[in-house]
C-alpha cells in the first residue's frame, strides 16, 4: 500500500517516467492500493506499453527506497480509457479529488460502474 507520506515522490518519479516516455502528464493520483493518470501518450508507443513501462520502473522505485513495509507489486492488469479534449478538465479534477471521491465509493465499486458503463455504450453502436 502507498503510504500518504510518500505519495507525492511517486507521483514525481511517475512523472519522469511519463516524461522520459515522450509523453504528457496533466494528472496524477496514487492511491494507496491503486493509481489514476492522464496522459496524453506519444503515437510511437501503445497504453500497454506505457503501462508496463510505469509499473516496472516504480516498482522497482519504490522497493529500492523502502517506501512501502513490504515488498510493493502492481496489479499484473490495468485499465486505459479515450478521452476527449473537452472533458480533459473534468477528469484531471476527478483524479485530483480521489481522496473524497473514495470516502463515498470503493475502487472496486467504482471499476465496476465503469465496466457497465463502457460494455453498455458499446453494444449501443
Amino acid at each position: 500500500m502507498i503510504s500518504e507520506e510518500n505519495r507525492e515522490r511517486i507521483e514525481k518519479y511517475i512523472t519522469g517516467i511519463v516524461n522520459n516516455n515522450e509523453c504528457q502528464l496533466y494528472a496524477i493520483f496514487a492511491n494507496p492500493d491503486h493509481l489514476h493518470l492522464l496522459v496524453s501518450r506519444s503515437p510511437k508507443m501503445n497504453e500497454q506499453s506505457l503501462s508496463g513501462i510505469i509499473a516496472k520502473s516504480s516498482e522497482k522505485f519504490i522497493n529500492d527506497n523502502q517506501l512501502c513495509k513490504c515488498r510493493f507489486q502492481w496489479q499484473n492488469s490495468s485499465s486505459a480509457f479515450s478521452v476527449s479534449k473537452a472533458d480533459v478538465d473534468k477528469v484531471c479534477k476527478y483524479i485530483l479529488n480521489q481522496p473524497e471521491h473514495h470516502k463515498k465509493q470503493s475502487c472496486l465499486e467504482e471499476y465496476d460502474e465503469f465496466k457497465k458503463f463502457y460494455q453498455r455504450t458499446l453494444l449501443l453502436k
